[in-house]
């Protein structure tokens, strides 16, 4: 009997080099994040720390990517929401402790959000813990160069160290930065992040999921700030929005700030008509057709 072999092409330089873009344009204006980002990308313990994250949640549990494309990804995502929560005139904690202003914040959100799953390279039991931990040796050496001030610099670092700690829900973020950088993570659901786990051999419906999404854009909202709208092709990708994203936005801070808008492309079969499209209720925590 012949093998059935799938082949499905992943596109992660195409991925890491749009991500890589984006960040860049988004920071063009904040010198010292862009300086920050410049700095964590070539640190040699922080691209090790991603590849061995991610060798240890593909290969040996079969998850999606969680390495350095992800981080690109979610690092990218975070920027974004940050700037449209800013431009509707959100109160920042970075701003609200008297750790920073506005560029400060970037800062936060970014390094958080690109290291938040560093602690995989461990396990993926604890990862949050050990990420706060696995992050610190990193961080002291770009902060260090970027906050003269110690007492500034401990602030900063305390608001990175509680975005990476709290990213997973467990336990909730108390912080709109760290609210960021879980909404971000929770973004990260297209298939470009799935096929390898389905490559692999994953064959769940996390990986099932993940290729029924085609696209996430983060947009400025009509009634609220954000609106993140989440292309599918198949029905099937509502588990990764319900349970991936929503549940982020959900439970954290930006909870007032954002909505989500899920909806299948319109092009192909009858399961695609399952869902066409729904919205995250503007008060209850469930959607309801758009």
């Amino acid at each position: 009997m012949q093998e059935r072999v799938f082949h499905v092409a992943s596109p992660k330089a195409k991925l890491y080099s749009e991500a890589d873009q984006a960040i860049r344009e988004r920071l063009k204006d904040f010198p010292k994040a862009l300086r920050a980002y410049e700095m964590l990308v070539q640190d040699p313990e922080a691209r090790s720390g991603w590849n061995m994250a991610n060798y240890l949640t593909m290969r040996k549990l079969g998850y999606n990517d969680h390495g350095r494309v992800h981080a690109l990804l979610t690092g990218a995502a975070s920027v974004a929401i940050l700037a449209l929560l800013s431009e509707a005139g959100v109160r920042l904690d970075t701003v609200e402790s008297g750790a920073g202003e506005l560029e400060d914040a970037y800062v936060v959100v970014l390094l958080s959000t690109m290291l938040h799953d560093l602690g995989n390279q461990v396990h993926r039991f604890g990862h949050e813990a050990f990420g706060v931990v696995l992050a610190l040796p990193i961080l002291n050496r770009i902060l260090d160069k970027l906050y003269p001030d110690p007492e500034q610099r401990t602030a900063i670092r305390a608001l990175i160290l509680h975005g990476i700690y709290s990213h997973d829900l467990s336990p909730e973020p108390l912080t709109v930065e760290a609210g960021i950088t879980a909404v971000a993570d929770g973004t990260d659901i297209t298939k470009g992040r799935g096929r390898k786990a389905f490559q692999l051999g994953s064959i769940d419906i996390h990986s099932i999921s993940a290729l029924a999404v085609d696209e996430v854009r983060i947009l400025k909202g009509e009634k609220v700030p954000v609106e993140i709208q989440v292309t599918m092709n198949n029905s099937a990708g509502i588990f990764q929005v319900e349970e991936t994203l929503t549940k982020k936005v959900l439970k954290s801070p930006l909870r007032p700030y954002v909505t989500v808008v899920a909806m299948t492309d319109g092009e192909g079969g009858q399961d695609q008509r399952i869902v066409h499209r729904v919205r995250l209720h503007e008060t209850e925590d469930r959607f309801v057709l758009d």
